[in-house]
């Protein structure tokens, strides 16, 4: 027999509100088309608000209407912004949530873009203009949440200093594009 057990973040981390972001994703995957959609437009109205998971969420419920293009789109967004989330916080292992966000969204919109290098670098190219561009309105200690320090320590001092970040977003965004080139270099023999 198996138990739910609950544990609540404690220090910094108990003041990270993950409820809009439960609601929004279970409203984007939701069965009733009518929900999904009034679901996909209020993320669409400020994507910039909404934490990662929302932006994977919203890439699922763009594949079920076929909207492929913009599915990889915010795939990719989803997945810079969490990059960055993860590079900022300081307990490493809370960047397993990018895996598990990864392996729960991507087949779809990965099997669709590297069908074609063009489809797959356009996409990781709106993704990180649009993440250059756009303010990060949204709670980034999230993904603390997800490492064991959550579960383990005291929940404080999960980022890095605010000073830093600047650096981060672009080394995040120089190592995403460059990892892209190895891959399609790898997969097509292209740059």
């Amino acid at each position: 027999m198996s138990r739910t057990v609950v544990v609540a973040p404690r220090g910094e981390l108990a003041a990270v509100d993950t409820s809009a972001t439960v609601r929004l994703m279970s409203s984007l995957l939701d069965p009733d088309p009518a929900v999904r959609g009034a679901a996909r437009s209020e993320t669409l109205a400020a994507p910039h608000r909404r934490m990662p998971p929302v932006l994977f969420a919203l890439s699922e419920n763009l594949v079920a209407e076929g909207e492929m293009a913009e599915a990889a789109r915010w795939f990719y967004a989803g997945q810079l912004r969490a990059r960055y989330d993860a590079c900022r916080c300081t307990d490493t292992t809370a960047a397993q949530a990018l895996a598990v966000l990864r392996d729960r969204f991507g087949e779809p919109v990965n099997r669709w873009a590297f069908a074609d290098p063009a489809r797959v670098r356009r996409a990781a190219v709106r993704a990180v203009a649009w993440d250059r561009s756009a303010p990060h309105d949204y709670d980034h200690r999230w993904i603390a949440l997800h490492g064991m320090g959550a579960f383990t320590g005291a929940g404080t001092g999960v980022s890095t200093p605010q000073a830093e970040w600047a650096g981060v977003a672009a080394r995040v965004r120089a190592e995403y594009l460059s990892g892209l080139r190895e891959v399609l270099r790898e997969q097509f023999g292209r740059r």
